[in-house]
């Protein structure tokens, strides 16, 4: 009987509902469907799964939600849970490291400047920068990163990676940042507390910026959320899926990430799913009309 039905003129078949046709077959939707078209659903089913296949090792970090709207990108609008279910079955789903490694280093006599982001509600670009030190494990040392992130779009501004964990480190990073970014007076520039941002030589190239200092509490470090946020994409998407051999390998794969990668193809969730430098294109023509 359900082979007549699967027969019938599309004008009859239509003429019932799905629930209708199941108590008429007195069979349940899931064995109706089964029964439909089963070879379109397999193909279609195979070719999600090369789609998923592929994203997923161009981004072998993503987790279902980012690899669900990336899939949209790509033509195919399928839901989340099935991306994840796919991702469990294919085992695809990513596992995490521990981290480890302190790099701040807050027990000192420099001054220290009170946390300025409760205050302030973002509305454009550089309004806060967030400026953080992470380490890089090499075969025989630690070499270390200095970035800082526009806050409004998550884009990295500026960054440097050196073997000495020093203020020259974040003074690079800071330069880099200021020659490619217009700066305003009253510009927030937020660290830790570490001795690297509050040395008399950093914190004057800010006040000679007339930027407005902000620094985490001591030991807190969802006061600086996004730049901890932005070195775990980092190590997963990155630092632990390459073994460098030294600081100039980690520096030209590192720089290729950043500029290459987070910051023009990677899709942030707090970004609607774009990457910083679409989102911050999206935004200058939005506010140029």
């Amino acid at each position: 009987m359900m082979g007549e039905l699967i027969k019938a003129p599309p004008r009859a078949a239509r003429a019932l509902s799905v629930r209708q046709r199941c108590r008429a077959l007195a069979c349940s939707r899931a064995t109706y469907y089964r029964t439909q078209a089963p070879r379109r659903w397999r193909g279609r089913e195979e070719n999600l799964r090369r789609h998923l296949y592929r994203l997923a090792e161009e981004w072998p970090a993503y987790g279902y939600r980012r690899l669900t709207r990336a899939l949209h990108r790509h033509g195919l609008h399928v839901n989340h849970k099935r991306v994840l279910r796919l991702m469990r079955e294919e085992r695809l789903l990513c596992r995490r490291r521990r981290r480890s490694i302190r790099t701040t280093n807050s027990q000192h006599g420099l001054p220290i400047y009170p946390n300025l982001l409760p205050t302030v509600s973002l509305t454009g670009l550089d309004q806060v920068w967030q400026a953080d030190i992470t380490y890089i494990r090499l075969p025989k040392e630690f070499v270390y990163l200095a970035v800082i992130l526009d806050a409004f779009s998550r884009r990295c501004i500026g960054w440097a990676l050196e073997r000495s964990l020093s203020t020259d480190l974040s003074l690079q990073a800071l330069r880099m940042a200021l020659a490619a970014r217009r700066v305003s007076p009253g510009l927030i520039h937020h660290s830790d507390q570490g001795v690297q941002y509050a040395a008399t030589e950093y914190i004057e190239q800010l006040q000679g910026a007339e930027f407005r200092i902000s620094m985490s509490r001591q030991g807190n470090p969802y006061d600086n959320a996004k730049a901890e946020s932005f070195f775990k994409t980092l190590k997963y998407e990155e630092v632990y899926l390459w073994e460098y051999t030294d600081l100039a390998e980690a520096r030209q794969r590192i720089g290729c990430f950043l500029e290459d990668v987070y910051n023009r193809k990677r899709l942030h969730s707090a970004l609607d799913y774009r990457p910083p430098v679409e989102f911050e294109q999206t935004l200058q023509t939005l506010t140029s009309a």
